[in-house]
């Protein structure tokens, strides 16, 4: 019954099932807690529930089990802390409570199985000082105690025991590599990972025929002893994040059996030995942070299995290559001294999700075959020499989620098809991701056959890639690869591109992050932006934009993250529940007029532009009004007056006097004022 879709609980109904000897249940969806009648199946001998959702914690009643020799809970969410109760188990020989989140001490009950050969705690909460006595069990080979809070003092150990695995990762081990654990002859697989170790790889560990050697995080130094790649049986190699240095032996390419080969975060120097192509069952190769040079790559055979290659930060210079298998996914180059234009012949990589070569000198312009590379997710060309103008036929591309051509002399508009990027359009539940990808080709190989070696896979965290760099409100941030599926991003920011936003950009209701800062583009911010309903993050500063902030920004509710300074935008800012927390005054800064509450401008004091003009005419108007009034208030008379006196000069005033009457005298005041009157 393992393996299946069943969900719901375990029950408590387990009466009729006294006779059962083995219950696998594992890889399901059953949740709820173990039910404390599961003790009542006396005669189990096999218990696996491991790979569920079962939560709570583990039962005292387990410990009826007498006959049990196999229990399995791991990867669940069980808590609290091991019953006292386990170690009456006394026939178990295989226990298994990994990745969970048991915590407290590792009870000494344990000793009591003495028939104990497995026992894996990883990727728990215990805590405390790892007890000596584990290594006092006669018949254990596999002792898995990593990624707990679990310490292991520099005391003697003596074991008793013959281990095939050993994980002691993060168990805050110091000083050089244990000499003890030279003793153990049958070790296959040993994890030392995320330690204080020193010193150099010792020649005793290189000359072990291991099929797995975990010891990144440590301070390990010197050069590899060339014994290292010589085995046959060596499957995963993870070194990352050490000071080892030199160069890298010719004979690495004797490993054949690689699957993993991780050393990044080193000092190797020289050039990448092209021998490594001879390992054909190579999935991961992880090469970054180093000071690997020169032009010359391993030629891959086109159908070998490499799914991963990071090769970024190195001094590696000429064309990008492109000597990689047909069934690549991941190719990051990032941060070297790649030049040139891109090779024609990276479009035969038809299969490649993820393509970063941000911070490298490739000039020319960006080629339209990159649009015939349908499988793309992610394509990173940040910071580099990219010319001309943006490939109409990127739009194609319907699978890509982040695109990043930022920081480069793009020039022209933004085309419009942009806006048919149907991954930034929908939303795809995309169950699946790179790191599932890479574990799955890893098991396949060895249910196939294909590598002979394998007993035990490294921790996930082992198999993660490095975080996809990005800028991420102002800042540089890594996005988890495990959850790139969850993340859409546009960036084109620090270009020369010009004109008008296209408003078909509105149409990417799934995108989560727009930068289009530091351009020359104008116009106004399309109202089709408030159809961005998914957007957090919105960068249009350091450009020629005018006119008011559209309100329909007000509809953006997952937006947490503005910046529209330095343009010539005006009027209010609209309002509504995100928009009023988008209050930062360095978000609107250096604009022509705006106003709002959320930088605390009123809109009566600050009008727009348009209101002033309409303010100016009008007092224009009122003043040629008033004007008009006390002229004439001060004219009229004036001019009455005025037009008297010069007709009394010219004599219109006299009056002759009718014959055969007598001359009446007169006043000469009178007269003279008031001549024009008859008596």
């Amino acid at each position: 019954m393992s393996d299946n879709l069943i969900e719901g609980t375990l029950g408590t109904n387990f009466e009729n099932l006294s006779n059962l000897k083995w219950l696998y249940l594992n890889g399901n969806s059953i949740h709820g807690e173990i039910p404390t009648q599961i003790g009542n199946l006396t005669n189990l001998h096999r218990l696996l529930l491991s790979d569920n959702k079962i939560s709570g914690a583990i039962p005292p009643s387990l410990s009826h089990l007498k006959s049990l020799e196999e229990l399995n809970l791991g990867q669940n969410f069980l808590t609290m802390e091991l019953p006292t109760e386990i170690g009456n188990l006394s026939n178990i020989r295989w226990l298994q409570l990994c990745n969970n989140n048991l915590s407290g001490e590792i009870p000494p009950s344990i000793q009591k199985m003495e028939q104990l050969q497995i026992l894996d705690l990883e990727n728990n909460l215990f805590a405390g000082e790892i007890p000596t006595w584990l290594f006092d069990f006669n018949y254990l080979f596999d002792l898995s105690l990593g990624e707990n809070k679990l310490v292991l003092k520099n005391a003697r150990i003596e074991p008793r025991c013959m281990l095939m695995r050993l994980s002691l990762r993060s168990c805050n081990l110091s000083g050089q590599i244990p000499i003890w654990i030279s003793n153990q002859t049958d070790l296959v697989f040993l994890d030392l990972s995320n330690n204080n170790l020193e010193g150099t790889l010792p020649q005793w560990l290189a000359q072990r025929d291991l099929s797995g050697l975990l010891l990144s995080n440590n301070k390990l130094s010197g050069s590899l002893p060339p014994h290292l790649f010589q085995s046959q049986s060596l499957n995963f190699l993870i070194l990352s994040n050490n000071n080892l240095l030199g160069l890298l032996p010719d004979t690495i390419g004797q490993a054949t059996e690689m699957i993993i080969l991780r050393l990044s975060g080193n000092n190797f120097s020289g050039p990448i030995p092209t021998s490594i192509s001879n390992m054909l069952g190579l999935v991961l190769l992880d090469l970054s942070s180093n000071r690997f040079s020169g032009n010359k790559f391993p030629v891959f055979n086109p159908k070998s299995s490499l799914l991963f290659i990071d090769l970024s930060s190195n001094k590696l210079s000429g064309q990008v290559p492109t000597t990689f298998p047909f069934g690549i996914k991941v190719l990051v180059l990032s941060q070297n001294e790649f030049s040139h234009v891109l090779p024609q012949n990276l479009s035969n990589l038809n299969q490649l999700e993820y393509l970063d070569l941000h911070s490298n000198n490739i000039g020319g312009e960006i080629s339209n075959f990159l649009s015939q590379m349908s499988s793309l997710q992610i394509l990173n060309l940040r910071n580099n020499s990219f010319q001309g103008s943006i490939p109409i036929h990127l739009s194609s591309l319907s699978t890509l989620q982040i695109l990043d051509l930022s920081c480069n002399n793009l020039s022209k508009t933004i085309p419009h098809t942009l806006g048919n990027l149907s991954r930034m359009i929908d939303h795809h539940d995309v169950s699946s991701s790179i790191l599932s990808d890479i574990t799955s080709q890893i098991i396949l190989f060895v249910r196939i056959g294909l590598t002979k070696t394998v007993f035990w896979l490294p921790n996930q965290k082992n198999l993660l890639l490095h975080d996809l760099e990005v800028f991420w409100k102002k800042l540089k941030r890594g996005l988890p690869n495990k959850n790139l599926q969850l993340y859409t991003f546009l960036d084109l920011s620090n270009n020369q591109l010009s004109g008008e936003i296209p408003n078909s950009l509105g149409e990417l209701k799934n995108l989560k992050s727009l930068n289009l800062s530091q351009n020359k583009l104008s116009g106004r911010i399309p109202l089709s932006f408030g159809g961005l309903q998914s957007l957090e993050s919105l960068d249009l500063s350091h450009n020629n934009f005018f006119g008011e902030i559209p309100c329909t920004l007000a509809n953006l509710f997952e937006l947490s993250y503005l910046d529209l300074s330095n343009n010539k935008l005006e009027g209010r800012i609209p309002s509504g529940p995100q928009m009023d927390r988008m209050n930062d005054p360095n978000s609107y800064a250096n604009n022509s007029g705006l106003c709002g509450m959320q930088i605390k401008v009123s809109c009566e004091k600050v009008p727009s532009e348009p209101k002033l003009k309409e303010e100016k005419a009008k007092k224009s108007n009122s003043w040629e009004i008033w004007f008009s009034w006390e002229m004439a208030v001060i004219g009229y008379p004036s001019g009455f007056l005025s037009t008297v006196l010069v007709m009394y000069v010219i004599g219109y005033f006299n009056i002759t006097p009718v014959p055969g009457r007598r001359k009446r005298r007169r006043s000469p005041v009178r007269h003279s004022l008031f001549g024009f009157l008859r008596i």
